[in-house]
């Protein structure tokens, strides 16, 4: 019981700090509505169980033991983050809400947001393989790793799907979009922070 709520805890403030996850679900809903939103929430689970298999798997081994690879890893997310920074900074304010401009962004194109964020967030995978080295011990069962797993997973989809149908809320988005422009800068500027950040560390 002691291990599960170490886990649990740990997961919360995990999945509460801000980051690039939150910047990114935070655009779609703006701009896509809340349908993209919570897409973008299921992209980023699927990105968190991404580094879970490779926790169980015993890929942080070979990460520990190849630098190169690991090096590689986050100029990838870097990079990434990079592009979305600049596309968001950029992006043109919507004239009206999200509901009439759905086809600007396709239903996996706001998965597929969700998932490259995590999927290559060097951040979520230290998390994750510092979790099951430390948190979790040894003789666990298999089993219950894997129920850990689907947990963290799980609360990531959770989260992000609150905050998007929060961010989607008819008065809380009407304000928004009216400080569209200055929105989208500031997300733009936390992303091609973080990683610029995440390229030079």
């Amino acid at each position: 019981m002691n291990e599960f709520l170490t886990v649990a805890l740990l997961t919360l403030l995990a999945v509460i700090s801000p980051g690039a996850d939150f910047a990114v679900i935070t655009r779609n809903s703006l701009q896509y509505g809340r349908g993209h939103g919570v897409l973008g929430a299921c992209g980023i689970a699927l990105g968190v169980q991404f580094h879970v298999l490779c926790a169980l798997l015993g890929l942080s081994l070979l990460l520990s033991r190849t630098p190169w690879l690991l090096a590689g890893f986050k100029l990838l997310g870097a990079g990434y983050l990079l592009y979305i920074g600049y596309r968001t900074f950029i992006q043109p304010p919507l004239a009206a809400g999200p509901a009439e401009h759905g086809g600007r962004q396709s239903a996996w194109a706001a998965l597929r947001a969700g998932l490259l964020c995590n999927a290559l967030n060097p951040k979520t995978s230290l998390f994750v393989l510092s979790l099951f080295s430390q948190a979790v011990n040894a003789d666990t069962p298999p089993a219950l790793r894997a129920g850990y797993g689907l947990f963290i997973s799980a609360s990531h989809l959770a989260w992000f799907a609150l905050v998007a149908v929060l961010f989607t809320q008819p008065r809380l988005h009407a304000g928004m979009l009216r400080w569209q422009r200055g929105l989208n800068r500031g997300i733009g500027c936390a992303l091609i922070g973080l990683g610029a950040a995440l390229a030079l560390r």
